[in-house]
C-alpha cells in the first residue's frame, strides 16, 4: 500500500503579513502583552522604532456565545450578555432586553425605565473608572489606579445591594427588572453622588496638567472625524474627534429624553482628548443619576404581562394561576411573533446593539451583537502608523477595548 505524502502546512491568508519595506522588522505585540487589555495580538512592522504598518489579530478568546444563544430561550440569553463586555453588564442586559421587547411589542413601566437608567449610568462610570486606572498604569502612573478603584468598589457595592451580584447581575431582563430597588439604595446612591465628583477632581489634578501625561498623550493617535465615521467608530472615540453623536440624545431610549445632560466632545481626536471626554462623561452621568433617583416614579418595576414577566413572588403561595404562569415562563419561555428587531444603547465604549430574528419559537433564530469594541479596534491600525512603538500602548488604552466583546 503506497503512502501518501505528508500534508504541507499552509498559513492562513488572514495571518500572512505583507511587508511594506525590505529593511523593516516585524514585531509581535501580544497575545500575552499586559497592555493589550485582553488576549490581543498586534503585528507591527517597524522602521527603526517607527511603525509603518500595524495589523490586529483577534480570535484568541473566541467563545461562540452568539451561536450558543440561538439554542437558549430568550430570557436565558441574558446571562451571556453579562460576559461579553463584563465591565458593562447592565448595559448589555439593557440592549438585549430592548431588542426582545421590540419583538414582543412590550411596554415597560416608567419606574422600570428609570431604574434601568440608574444601573446603566452606574455601569458607565464603573467602566470608565477601570479604563482610567488601567490606562494610567499602562503609561506608568500608579497613583490614580488606587483612587478610581476605591470609587468603583462603591458602585459594585450598590450592584450587590440591588441584585446580590457585583459584576454580572443579569438584573435587567425582557419585561423590566428582576426586582425593585431595595430599601436604602437611594441613600447609598446619593451619598456616592455627593462624594464621587470631588474624588474625580483629585485624579484630574494628578493627570490633566501633568507634563509627563501630556507628553505621552497629547497629539498622539490623532483620529479625524472623517476617519472615525469611515471606520464605524462610536462612543468616546467618535466624540473626541468632534462628532456629537450619543444615542441617549439622538435616539433616546428608556426615558433618556427626560434627563438634562450634555454630550462632551473633543477637538483634536488624540489620546488626550479621549481621556478628557471620558472624564467629562462621568460628570454628566452623575447629573443623570441624581435626576433619575430624585425623580424616580412610583409603580411597578416590570410589565404586568404574565406571559413575559413572572408574577409577584407572594402570589405563588395563594394563586394556582400565578404558579402555572411562573412554571411555564421558566420552563417554556415566551414566543415572540415572527420578525426581526434591532435595538441599541449608548454603552461606555460606543453603540452597543443586538439584532435578533424570531421564527416564532421560544428561542432566537439569529442573535447577533453589534460590539463597539470590535468596531473601534480597527482604528488602531490607522492610529499606530507613523508613531513610535511605545505609543501603541497609549493608543490601545485610549480605545478602551474588552476582548470578551470582540471574540464572541
Amino acid at each position: 500500500m503506497s503512502q501518501s505524502n505528508p500534508p504541507t502546512f499552509m498559513p492562513s491568508t488572514e495571518t500572512v503579513f505583507q511587508r511594506v519595506g525590505e529593511n523593516t522588522m516585524v514585531v509581535n505585540m501580544g497575545p500575552q502583552h499586559p497592555s493589550t487589555h485582553g488576549v490581543l495580538r498586534v503585528v507591527c512592522e517597524l522602521e527603526g522604532e517607527t511603525i509603518v504598518k500595524a495589523r490586529c489579530q483577534i480570535g484568541y478568546l473566541h467563545t461562540g456565545m452568539e451561536k450558543e444563544a440561538e439554542y437558549q430561550q430568550y430570557h436565558k440569553c441574558v446571562v451571556m450578555t453579562d460576559r461579553m463586555d463584563y465591565l458593562n453588564a447592565n448595559g448589555n442586559n439593557l440592549a438585549h432586553a430592548l431588542a426582545v421587547e421590540k419583538l414582543l411589542g412590550c411596554e415597560i413601566p416608567k419606574r422600570a425605565q428609570y431604574l434601568r437608567v440608574i444601573l446603566a449610568e452606574l455601569s458607565r462610570i464603573a467602566s470608565h473608572l477601570v479604563w482610567l486606572g488601567t490606562h494610567a498604569l499602562d503609561l506608568g502612573a500608579m497613583t490614580p489606579f488606587f483612587y478610581v478603584w476605591q470609587q468603583r468598589e462603591m458602585i459594585l457595592d450598590m450592584f450587590e445591594m440591588m441584585s446580590g451580584v457585583r459584576m454580572m447581575p443579569s438584573w435587567i431582563v425582557p419585561g423590566g427588572l428582576r426586582g425593585d430597588m431595595p430599601e436604602g439604595f437611594d441613600k447609598k446612591l446619593l451619598q456616592f453622588l455627593d462624594t464621587f465628583p470631588k474624588e474625580l477632581e483629585v485624579v484630574e489634578g494628578l493627570l490633566v496638567e501633568n507634563p509627563i501625561w501630556k507628553e505621552r498623550t497629547y497629539e498622539v493617535g490623532v483620529l479625524t472625524a472623517e476617519q472615525a465615521l469611515d471606520l464605524g467608530c462610536s462612543g468616546p472615540i467618535l466624540r473626541a474627534s468632534g462628532v456629537a453623536w450619543d444615542l441617549r440624545k439622538t435616539q433616546p431610549y428608556s426615558s433618556y429624553e427626560d434627563f438634562d445632560f450634555l454630550v462632551p466632545v473633543g477637538e483634536k481626536g488624540d489620546v488626550y482628548d479621549r481621556f478628557l471626554v471620558r472624564i467629562a462623561e462621568m460628570k454628566e452621568s452623575c447629573k443623570i443619576l441624581r435626576q433619575a433617583i430624585e425623580g424616580l416614579p412610583e409603580g411597578d418595576f416590570r410589565t404586568s404581562d404574565r406571559k413575559i414577566a413572572p408574577p409577584p413572588r407572594h402570589e405563588l403561595d395563594t394563586s394556582m394561576e400565578s404558579l402555572i404562569h411562573h412554571f411555564k415562563l421558566y420552563t417554556e419561555g415566551f414566543r415572540p411573533p415572527v420578525g426581526e428587531a434591532y435595538a441599541a444603547v449608548e454603552g461606555p465604549k460606543g453603540e452597543l446593539g443586538f439584532y435578533i430574528v424570531s421564527d416564532g419559537t421560544n428561542r432566537p433564530y439569529r442573535w447577533h451583537e453589534r460590539p463597539p469594541s470590535f468596531m473601534n479596534l480597527k482604528a488602531l491600525e490607522v492610529l499606530a502608523v507613523g508613531r513610535l512603538i511605545a505609543d501603541v500602548v497609549a493608543i490601545i488604552g485610549s480605545i478602551d477595548i474588552v476582548l470578551g466583546e470582540i471574540d464572541r
